[in-house]
């Protein structure tokens, strides 16, 4: 486990609710249950707009429309691939209690000839973090990872290297340093291990909240570059739970895929705060390109 008193991240620059990411996940509302938001450019991979950024768009959406302010549990399946620009989201109240409320929401981009394109549909629990109890009792362990000044970012990487060509404009908007040990794939080299491991944040040094972790479990190269595959890796079926509020201080995220067949694989996600608090977990099923 890496001394986290002696890690560096990046200068906080923004604040939560005055960054790029904000601005990017601002939703405006038209009507009651029905949000406008502009998906930007800026969270792309390639072409596809990155699938944690999206859900942390409908995050917020439903975040206005519940009365509870963080997400417990969201679960999204996403049905086409969003694209930069104007989109709608729309939100159901299925259900408020004491400490949890429910709701769904399905984020819609429009066609040429105006026509509605479905491209996510989600399912979620809201409550209040700070309002849970602090016993903890857990066998689960961070992951033990070199210091940031030992692992590498995508500035590290030569440009005839890199596994995705196109643009990664997502990758500017990100503090990624990447655990040597599953960088095998960026020198020709994958372990044939389903790992990655990485510190994270973001690169205006906004602090990590509940919404942001939506965006972490998403944000690191496949898994599945380890094991041997190129291309990007679109994913079917994303469900993230949200355990605590981060503390101050960069993440540490590790995902690992035990299974891959019939072209589909699964990714396990661990994020991890600067007190070595599990802050969020996620699994999703993802198709992997097998040619």
């Amino acid at each position: 486990m890496a001394d986290t008193e002696t890690v560096t991240a990046p200068t906080a620059r923004a604040t939560v609710g005055d960054s790029e990411f904000d601005r990017d996940t601002a939703v405006t509302e038209r009507e009651p249950g029905v949000h406008d938001a502009d998906l930007s450019a800026g969270w792309t991979i390639v072409n596809a707009v990155n699938g944690g950024y999206l859900l942390a768009v409908v995050g917020r959406a439903l975040a206005h429309a519940l009365p509870h302010p963080d997400p417990f549990t969201i679960t999204a399946h996403y049905l086409t691939a969003s694209e930069p620009g104007p989109a709608r989201v729309r939100t159901e109240t299925v259900r408020t209690g004491r400490g949890l409320s429910t709701g769904q929401a399905s984020l819609v981009q429009f066609d040429a000839d105006g026509g509605e394109v479905e491209r996510l549909r989600v399912l979620a629990s809201y409550g209040d973090l700070d309002a849970l109890p602090d016993d903890v009792r857990t066998s689960a362990k961070p992951p033990a990872m070199p210091p940031p000044e030992e692992c590498f970012g995508a500035d590290d990487a030569p440009a005839d290297q890199r596994a995705v060509p196109g643009s990664s404009a997502i990758a500017d908007r990100l503090w990624l340093k990447l655990d040597p040990a599953t960088l095998g794939w960026a020198l020709g080299q994958p372990s044939g291990r389903g790992e990655m491991r990485a510190w994270f944040g973001l690169a205006d040094g906004r602090p990590a909240d509940p919404l942001s972790l939506l965006l972490a479990v998403d944000a690191l190269p496949p898994t599945a570059f380890e094991m041997g595959l190129t291309g990007w890796v679109p994913t079917v079926e994303l469900t993230v739970h949200v355990r605590a509020r981060p503390a101050p201080g960069p993440l540490r995220v590790a995902i690992t895929t035990r299974n891959l067949a019939g072209g589909f694989l699964e990714e396990d996600a661990e994020v991890w705060d600067s007190t070595d608090r599990l802050v969020a977990q996620s699994r999703q099923l993802a198709r992997a390109r097998l040619t």
